[in-house]
This record gives structure tokens, sequence and C-alpha cells, in this order.
């Protein structure tokens, strides 16, 4: 063989070598830059706190920072919309939120949870049922009997605005004793924090958000809760039986945040964020952090958080078109 021959096919079989470990090098190289974080609610909020938290716990983890950037607008939608369609290289992810399985029932955006990479589910908070410390009622059976042999609306209740996932959970939680979803009249509000003011002045009956945000009230000795839409216990509140327990409804629903990206992230890339999260979902740091504001932590891979996703926009699809808020 000629020299000329011999030195580029020498340089060839370099050239194939070289590119034969580049696309595992990349992986390991990510991320080269730091990532942003796109939390679709405001600052200062639950799903701010978890997804900074776990910034700061991923930075550690992969040796970038990851900087939180908060979209907020069109109830979740803007955010929401900027982490689908993000270039799907891992340098734009978000926090994807129980919203995206809702909105689209209302025609207020196409996006649905099949337009995003799912990453990992991390936080899941069920709603609670809660009560005024002066109600009558000491347990849940005690409200769902007087519910029951109530004329429809007779019983008020409130945790969100009209058509929000708690108002979802309370028409889920009728429907599944077999009443109307209309057999409590719901009073919206700008949150759980001033339905937990109403509640505890008697204007309201019942409120239908989570147990840490009612936390305040209850540990004041305003209210109590009698029971969560969940299939087990809280362990941040012990005393706290689930419906299927206290009454035997096996209904459960939450509110629920993850981490994903935009469709068409590599598959190294999404492992390999999958893998920090895991780490980051096991640390005491992240632990202590969610148990010390009673937040519920749960851990889903990412195939399990797509199954997870698609079984949330069904279950919110069905209490949409009960309650005629669907328009799809």
């Amino acid at each position: 063989m000629p020299a000329i021959t011999r030195r580029a096919f020498a340089v060839s079989s370099m050239a194939a070598a070289t590119s034969a470990l580049l696309s595992p090098a990349r992986a390991q190289a990510y991320p080269a830059r730091p990532v942003t974080l796109i939390v679709p609610w405001g600052a200062g909020g639950g799903t701010d706190a978890t997804a900074r938290i776990i910034a700061t716990l991923l930075q550690k983890e992969l040796g970038q920072p990851f900087n939180v950037v908060n979209l907020t607008g069109g109830s979740g939608v803007v955010g929401h919309a900027e982490i689908a369609t993000a270039p799907p290289d891992g340098y734009t992810i978000g926090m994807i939120t129980v919203e995206i399985a809702m909105l689209h029932w209302q025609a207020v955006t196409h996006l649905t949870p099949r337009n995003f990479m799912p990453l990992a589910l991390m936080n899941e908070d069920p709603p609670g049922i809660q009560v005024a410390a002066s109600s009558p009622y000491k347990t849940v059976r005690e409200l769902a009997d007087a519910i029951r042999l109530a004329p429809p609306g007779r019983f008020k209740a409130s945790g969100t605005g009209q058509g929000g996932i708690w108002h979802l959970a309370l028409v889920g939680w009728m429907q599944a004793m077999g009443l109307p979803a209309n057999q409590v009249n719901w009073s919206a509000s700008n949150g759980a924090a001033p339905a937990m003011r109403d509640l505890v002045a008697g204007s309201l009956d019942l409120t239908t958000c989570s147990v840490p945000e009612a936390r305040a009230t209850i540990e004041a000795g305003q209210a109590r809760s009698l029971a969560i839409m969940a299939h087990a216990r809280n362990p941040s509140f012990p005393d706290v039986p689930t419906l299927k327990e206290a009454l035997g409804v096996d209904y459960s629903t939450s509110s629920w945040r993850g981490i994903g990206g935009p469709r068409g992230l590599a598959p190294e890339i999404a492992t390999r964020l999958t893998g920090a999260l895991k780490t980051v979902y096991d640390s005491a740091a992240f632990k202590d952090f969610m148990t010390g504001r009673g937040f519920g932590t749960v851990w889903r891979d990412a195939s399990d958080f797509e199954t997870f996703m698609d079984e949330a926009d069904r279950q919110m699809g069905q209490a949409m078109k009960a309650a005629g808020f669907a328009k799809t």
C-alpha cells in the first residue's frame, strides 16, 4: 500500500473512532453551561419553593447553575408553553404542574401532558377536607352524611377559583359518593389562604385545599382536617385518615409537581437529568425541606410520570365534564 494511502487510511480510522466516542462524551459533558428551570407560577409560592430547592441541589449534583425563571400568566399557560417549545438540548427545562392536565379541557390552550418530555414526578399534595373548629362535624362520615341528606347547594365550600384543582377534587368526591357534581355549592376564592379565613369566619362549611395549605389555621386551633383524598396518609399529618379508611370511598386526586422538558430531548440527556433528580429526591436536604413545609414527596421516573400524567388528564377531563366546565 502506498505511503499516502496508508496515511489516509490512518486518518480515516482515527476520525471514525473519534466519531464513535463523541456522543457519549457529549452526554457526559452535559451540562456544559447554566440551565434554565422555568416555573409557570409566581415567586414565593409552593411551586416556586419546590423548584428552587430542586435547582439548588441539581447545581450541586451536576456542577452547573440551574437558574429558576418565573414565567407567569394565562393560569400557567405562558410558562408551560415556554417549556414545551424550548430547544430540546437540555438547557431549558421546567416545573410541570397539574394545570397542564386541566387547561386544555377548557380550551384555554392546546397543550396537553403529551407536549412534554417527562423527567420525574417529585411532589404530590392531595386535597384535605377541612372544617372550622366550631363545626358540629367531628368526622368525615358525619359531614358526608349531612351533605347527602341536604338539598343541593345547602353546603358551601371553597379553596380555589371556579374550576380549579380543589373545586374539581370536590366534584370528584361527590361523584364517588353517587351525588350530583353540584351537591355542594362552590364559592370561588383567590386561593387556599382566603378560603381558610372564610371558613374560620363561618361563611363556608368546608374547604378542600391541601392540608399543608391549611396547616397554619389547623395548628392555631381554628380548623381541623377530617380526611385526605389520597391512597395513603401523609406522614406529616399522620392523624388525618384517607377517604377510604374513614368513609369507604376509594377516591384520590392531587395537586402535583414534576420536572420535564420539551419533546425531542436527547435520550442520554434525559436519562442523565432523571438520574440527577433521583439523587436530589433521595437527599436529606430535599426530604427535610419538603417535610418541614408539609409538602408530600413521591418519586416517579420518566416512564411512570408519563403514565401518571395520562391518568391525571383523564380524571380531570371527567370531573370538568361533570361540572360543565369542559369545552373540548
